[in-house]
């Protein structure tokens, strides 16, 4: 039987053993490489193995001086002390790395310092006791560092040192007390594949430049449609910079397939169009409207109940009316996990309504998409297969590095007539290889990002069934989190029942507000409450909570978390870490 690292991609040995740990291993790897890269790969190997394929210490002066090795070199004399072992990095500049001659040992050692930093920073991120964030307000941070740009170049020394100021303020957002945002938690396969990527530079439009990424999201893409339950896995989609574009894929698409001539001719040549949404959706959809030309104004919000779920006999009344008034419903926008309740809107109702007007449905599961991938939850979603277009970003339930966001579409082609241009000096018609495999000319994009390895990656190392158990213990954290705060002192619940997804929404109440009477002095006290506390957290860099008001209710914490990492013991952080900062409010 395959071991589990086995298949097409994989590399290395039977038995998974690290080429470093294995000198016949290391030897086979420097062997390959040769054949691929020349003389480079023998440098590269010597610096990484040593004489024998020994794994040594790259501040070794037999395997860092190159003029020992019968190397030319023109930085040992001014930059490079063999005896010390080491470089000076403050004579050294960018023009001394590749691809300058003979730069390889600066370059490896360059970058060995900032994997060490960003090493040095994952360990941070992952230790409770440090800081989730370093916060300085920002005229702070602007009058303590040197920010702006000059004509002179700037030694490498200084760029590390730029370097680790970055890190040193940034947001440890794969913190396990970091819960302010719907996209946490840090992937190390995931993050090996942004690392990957980014070393490959390519772009997403040909097949030619991109083979193995383009047939990965081929590959993928569809996967994600067979979860969906589109028969087959057919249809079609894309990876786009986020979810807010995604939304607006789906707009332009549903338009298209509505009134093609509006590619040509604009707006003026069809009928006003109306959109629809629910009043607890993410503003997105309005905003794609408006780019659009649509208008903002031409969105419709439909009511919500209680929970937050859209009304679908609202949604059919608006309709109505909207036709009566000569208007064309084109498209609806349900939500599958709302951005501040998590609410889940009924597809299966919705559909009913989109088919009977013949209107397209998109089901925005940007936030609520990885339940898919949950067989104890993927029931929320029920009807998500009856959908014209899906948005679903794995970059937040997923835990999939920033950014990973697909549109799914179930019809194929439509989303190639709608945005292809027919570039000739890019999409050329007599290529040597299968055409369909030229993704760009769907794309409303040209320079696309390769998105797709970081997920494919993770999933080959995780399985499906490692996403589930990931996504599964994110929501009994949500639910151990209500379960602990819904009858204790100084808690009340924007929204009654157990969370629907890991969205848990409360207010913390003061001692000196619990025995008010609930009137407007009240609210006006409660109101302060939230972002006194947030403020505090930041100052004391303990842990990251977002709050906001909604409708007719004040401000309240927004409790969300997508992060692996996360546990009883960072939920019960939270909670007296809340008391603690507000008992004096």
């Amino acid at each position: 039987m395959a071991s589990p690292g086995s298949g097409f991609w994989s590399f290395g040995g039977e038995d998974g053993n690290n080429e470093s740990d294995n000198p016949g291993t290391a030897k086979a790897f420097c062997q390959v490489a040769q054949k691929f890269t020349g003389g480079i790969s023998s440098k590269l190997c010597a610096l990484l193995y040593g004489e024998g394929e020994k794994s040594g210490d790259l501040t070794n002066k037999d395997e860092m001086c190159p003029g020992d090795k019968g190397m030319a070199s023109s930085y040992d004399k001014h930059a490079y002390s063999c005896e010390k072992g080491e470089l000076n990095f403050s004579l050294l500049y960018s023009t001394d790395l590749l691809p300058a001659k003979n730069g390889e040992a600066e370059t490896l050692r360059f970058l060995q310092e900032i994997i060490d930093i960003l090493l040095q920073y994952i360990v941070k991120t992952f230790d409770r006791s440090t800081k989730v964030i370093d916060f300085h307000y920002p005229n702070e941070l602007l009058q303590e560092y040197d920010w702006e740009l000059s004509d002179q170049p700037q030694n490498l020394e200084g760029v590390l040192l730029n370097c680790k100021t970055a890190l040193k303020y940034a947001i440890k957002t794969g913190h396990p007390r970091y819960f302010n945002q719907l996209s946490t938690g840090l992937d190390m396969v995931g993050l090996a594949a942004d690392w990957l990527t980014s070393t490959a530079n390519t772009n997403m439009f040909t097949y030619e430049i991109a083979p193995v990424f383009v047939l990965l999201e081929y590959v993928t893409l569809k996967k994600m449609r067979e979860i969906i339950g589109w028969p087959g896995g057919n249809g079609d989609g894309i990876f786009s910079p986020g979810g807010a574009i995604s939304n607006l894929y789906a707009m332009l698409i549903a338009r298209f397939k509505m009134f093609p001539e509006v590619k040509e001719k604009g707006m003026a040549a069809i009928p006003r169009l109306i959109a629809f949404t629910s009043e607890h959706s993410h503003f997105s959809v309005k905003k794609g409207a408006a780019a659009l030309g649509i208008g903002t104004d031409s969105v419709i919000l439909i009511k919500c109940d209680e929970r937050g779920k859209m009304i679908p006999s609202d949604l059919e009344r608006r309709i109505i009316e909207v036709k009566q008034k000569g208007f064309v419903p084109f498209f609806v926008s349900a939500t599958a996990g709302t951005t501040v309740y998590g609410a889940f809107d009924p597809l299966v109702a919705i559909s009913d309504v989109c088919r009977k007007y013949k209107i397209w449905l998109h089901v925005d599961a940007a936030w609520g998409g990885g339940l898919l991938m949950s067989r104890k939850h993927r029931w929320k979603l029920n009807g998500v297969d009856r959908a014209n277009s899906v948005t679903w970003n794995p970059h937040k339930m997923m835990g999939v590095p920033l950014q990973c966001s697909a549109l799914l579409v179930r019809e194929e082609g439509l989303m190639q007539n709608c945005n292809q241009m027919h570039a000739s000096y890019l999409f050329q018609q007599d290529k040597h290889y299968d055409l369909s495999y030229d993704t760009g000319d769907k794309a409303l994009q040209c320079g696309r990002h390769v998105d797709i390895f970081k997920l494919w990656l993770m999933w080959r190392a995780k399985g499906t069934t490692g996403f589930e158990v990931q996504i599964d213990k994110c929501l009994d954290l949500a639910e151990y989190l209500y379960n602990t705060i819904k009858n204790r002192e100084g808690y009340e619940m924007v929204i009654e029942g157990k969370p629907q997804h890991t969205n848990v929404c409360f207010w913390y109440i003061p001692p000196s507000l619990r025995h008010m009477e609930d009137n407007e002095e009240r609210m006006a006290r409660l109101v302060k409450v939230a972002p006194v506390i947030k403020a505090r957290m930041m100052e004391y860099g303990s842990t990251m909570v977002s709050y906001q008001p909604h409708g007719d209710k004040v401000n309240f914490f927004r409790m969300v978390i997508s992060n692996p990492a996360a546990s009883h013991q960072d939920i019960d952080f939270l909670i007296e870490e809340i008391e603690r900062l507000g008992q004096d409010l």
